[in-house]
């Protein structure tokens, strides 16, 4: 399973850095809930819209609330410094990982793949858990095409990075293994994964 995402993340990271442009985040919601996530680089503050994308936002919010990510890590890292994205959760650990969940695709929630957003990690439309990425830089296609041909939902976009961006780059930024990973993830793996200490709603 875990290849299969990396099979279909790499599919979508198809646009170039140079023409992707960063957005700034969406404006603050009264709906949105904060979580502080420490990591051993340092904390990230992120709001989770709830109000927005209700489905994937509850099954994040679900994972925070039961401490499953408690001990899990970044492992993957894809891209320049500044554009990419890095990848964390349980990496499909059965003792984590709750079911799947229904897709919510951006073309339905209004949220794009900009600076700092987070989306569900997935192989088929409704299969995430609890792998997610964070995106460094605007990729627009990893968005929802409903004109283009094939697997045309893209990622669920559900949150976005409000403190900690430097964080974010900084485990982009950390050296790669030469020899985890197979497929398109050999040299995306961290050599050392970021373990995420904890996440827990911010007060």
């Amino acid at each position: 399973m875990i290849r299969q995402l990396a099979l279909i993340l790499a599919a979508f990271l198809a646009v170039s850095p140079a023409l992707a442009q960063t957005s700034p985040a969406p404006a603050p919601d009264p709906a949105d809930v904060r979580v502080l996530m420490q990591t051993d680089k340092g904390p990230i503050v992120i709001a989770v819209h709830q109000g927005k994308a209700p489905v994937t936002a509850a099954n994040f919010l679900k994972y925070v609330d039961q401490k499953r990510f408690d001990g899990t890590a970044f492992y993957r890292g894809v891209g320049a410094p500044d554009y990419g994205f890095v990848q964390g959760g349980p990496q499909n650990d059965p003792k984590r990982i709750l079911p799947p969940i229904a897709h919510e695709p951006t073309s339905r929630t209004g949220l794009i793949h900009d600076d700092g957003a987070l989306s569900m990690a997935r192989y088929a439309p409704g299969s995430a858990t609890g792998d997610f990425f964070v995106v460094l830089g605007r990729m627009p296609s990893m968005d929802a095409h409903p004109d283009a041909p094939g697997d045309n939902q893209g990622f669920a976009v559900f949150a976005h990075v409000v403190e900690g961006l430097d964080v974010v780059k900084a485990i982009l930024a950390a050296p790669k293994s030469p020899a985890k990973g197979e497929g398109v993830m050999k040299g995306q793996m961290l050599e050392t994964p970021v373990t995420i200490v904890s996440a827990r709603r911010a007060p």
